[in-house]
């Protein structure tokens, strides 16, 4: 593989990242210029921190706030007089993480905004399309670390849509699918800027696909549920109703829920699911380090950890996910 070393980095780096992957290279980042949003990226296996590289030694060297300033040459510039006296907002589900998964009708949104506010699991090759003068604004959380406050992200959207400019808010996944879509829409309504909605992919359902997991077969379910993992069973701020859920026959996949997996899993148990019934994780959905557990689910929190699965990750648990001879890899 063709290898790129990407220096003068900032916040923005995953957009340059997710572009050089996109055409094949892998990439590396001076070890001196190593950052919490670096870090996370060469946590997801996007990139590699050297000490001291050697830039002759590369296919490519990359200036990546230049390769911002100038990102997409062949996309189509509007110019300030193209943009509306009243600006607007666009709230686009940018699918599971695979750029081919971002729908035509988001692409088209991305390539027109005057500016792109983004998250660190929206499809960041996607940027490379954007127009040469649009504003990026990362504003991704990184788990136990960086995050931008919601209450700033609702501000920002109508801030800019204030000033006359036609705003992208780029996700990933689907917005109203524990996207925090609702919230922003209501935060530009109640401020009197235009907001639409482009529908994206949800990884609750794309990402178990991707793994070979059917949510529905006939003959094993009729359905499934999506439920957030995000607070434990038990938390006085618990609205999951885990009994139902044992006892429902639907399969049930949990999002977000990665560090609380064992209370989960035995909370099930508890309520009467039996501890045989399968049970698989899928950390890194439609990205290039997709990677998977399948396990019974009274050993899936042990299988996680020794798997080293971390967040973002999909769960899944029923019979399904053996359905189709076990999960592909």
């Amino acid at each position: 593989m063709k290898q790129a070393l990407v220096h003068r980095t900032d916040e923005r780096v995953g957009v340059v990242v997710a572009d050089l992957a996109e055409r094949g290279f892998r990439v590396d980042v001076p070890a001196q210029e190593r950052s919490a949003v670096t870090e996370d990226l060469a946590a997801r296996g996007q990139l590699t921190h050297v000490e001291e590289p050697d830039p002759f030694a590369y296919a490519l060297v990359v200036d990546a706030s230049a390769h911002l300033k100038g990102v997409a040459p062949d996309a189509r510039s509007s110019g300030s007089s193209a943009r509306k006296a009243t600006g607007a907002v666009v709230l686009v589900g940018g699918g599971p993480g695979d750029p081919g998964l971002l729908t035509v009708a988001g692409l088209e949104a991305v390539k027109q905004a005057d500016v792109v506010v983004y998250d660190r699991l929206a499809p960041l090759a996607s940027l490379a399309q954007a127009r040469p003068d649009a504003e990026l604004v990362n504003v991704g959380k990184i788990p136990r670390g960086e995050f931008t406050p919601q209450e700033t992200i609702n501000a920002l959207l109508v801030e800019r849509a204030r000033e006359g400019k036609h705003v992208v808010r780029l996700k990933g996944g689907d917005n109203f699918v524990f996207g925090r879509g609702g919230e922003e829409w209501l935060a530009c309504a109640d401020a009197g800027v235009p907001v639409t909605l482009v529908p994206g992919v949800t990884s609750a359902v794309a990402v178990p696909a991707l793994a070979g997991i059917p949510l529905t077969h006939r003959s094993l379910t009729q359905g499934f549920s999506v439920v957030s993992g995000h607070v434990p069973p038990g938390d006085p701020r618990c609205t999951v109703d885990w009994r139902s859920l044992a006892t429902g026959g639907l399969t049930i996949v949990v999002l977000m829920g990665v560090a609380n997996l064992r209370a989960i899993a035995g909370e099930l148990q508890r309520h009467g699911l039996a501890p045989t019934t399968p049970a698989a994780c899928i950390a890194d959905g439609a990205t290039p380090t997709q990677r998977h557990v399948v396990t019974p689910l009274a050993d899936l929190a042990d299988a996680v950890a020794r798997g080293g699965l971390e967040p973002p990750a999909i769960t899944v648990i029923g019979d399904v996910v053996t359905a189709l001879g076990g999960a592909d890899g």
